[in-house]
């Protein structure tokens, strides 16, 4: 512990506690007998806290290097992603289409691209291309 310790920057309770050792992609990491441990882990379950199978923590302070217990939070994969300031929270946070119909489980229906899509808009534009492709047939009948 006392080698953990000696490698934070430790300030107020409520302040975040800076790893100052080595990190990797912003995150603190110690080496123990030859195997690497994110350092916000070890300083959360040094506090008592348990980490269950399938969920991770999320840095409240958005810091990444910070240890401190009280700035960590588990939460499941998906809510930390959405969290997150990455492509697919910023996808996640849109709540209407490009055209304003709000993206809610009766207007909306997932492509196969994986993608949500606008049940109003599609109506509208297969009906704007059911009427081009009537156009074409009546103008080659009445030619």
């Amino acid at each position: 512990m006392a080698r953990f310790w000696a490698k934070v920057a430790k300030g107020a309770p409520d302040e975040c506690w800076l790893w100052t050792g080595a990190k990797a992609d912003g995150y603190g990491r110690l080496c123990r007998n030859r195997n690497w441990f994110y350092a916000h882990r070890v300083s959360f379950g040094m506090a008592g806290n348990v980490i269950p199978d399938g969920l991770q923590l999320d840095h409240l302070c958005r810091n990444r290097s910070c240890v401190n217990p009280v700035h960590l939070e588990v939460v499941s994969n998906w809510e930390n992603t959405l969290r997150g300031q990455n492509h697919a929270a910023k996808l996640a946070s849109v709540t209407h289409c490009p055209h304003g119909h709000p993206y809610d489980p009766t207007n909306t229906y997932v492509g196969v691209d994986g993608h949500r899509r606008c049940r109003a808009c599609r109506r509208f534009n297969g009906r704007r291309y059911r009427a081009s492709r009537l156009q074409v047939v009546v103008q080659v009948e009445g030619v």
